[in-house]
């Protein structure tokens, strides 16, 4: 990551970038958004997050339940939606609030693709500014 890319993109860019980085559910970038932006429709915010995707830096995933080796239940990243789903999803208000039953299951996450990672992350011979 260089400085200058990480500078050029708006604060809520990089508030969805962040947000893949922790591979969040999408409604945990509320926190995170330009203070402009938190009144913003949902879908003036979906436009930033396809940009991103369309860019190859997040992918967005549902939630799916997930067993560890030891048995534990929880849940992961299902395979990523395709591209032509997105809007309708991002469209639903309904997907950028948190489960109220608590259950994340269904929920979209943002994942940060391995082209993101050259932006959130030092590549070999960067140094931190």
């Amino acid at each position: 990551m260089s400085e200058q890319e990480w500078g050029a993109l708006s604060e809520s860019e990089r508030a969805f970038l962040i947000n893949s980085y922790e591979i969040d559910i999408l409604p945990g970038v509320w926190g995170d958004l330009a203070e402009a932006d938190q009144s913003s429709p949902v879908g003036e915010l979906a436009q930033i997050l396809l940009d991103l995707v369309d860019r190859g830096w997040i992918e967005v995933c549902m939630v799916t339940p997930w067993t560890s080796p030891t048995g534990r239940a929880g849940f992961r990243p299902g395979a990523p939606v395709p591209r032509d789903r997105l809007p309708e999803l991002l469209r639903d208000e309904a997907n950028w609030e948190y489960p109220q039953d608590g259950d994340w299951i269904g929920a979209l996450t943002l994942v940060e693709t391995a082209e993101g990672q050259k932006i959130t992350r030092l590549q070999p011979g960067e140094t931190a500014w």
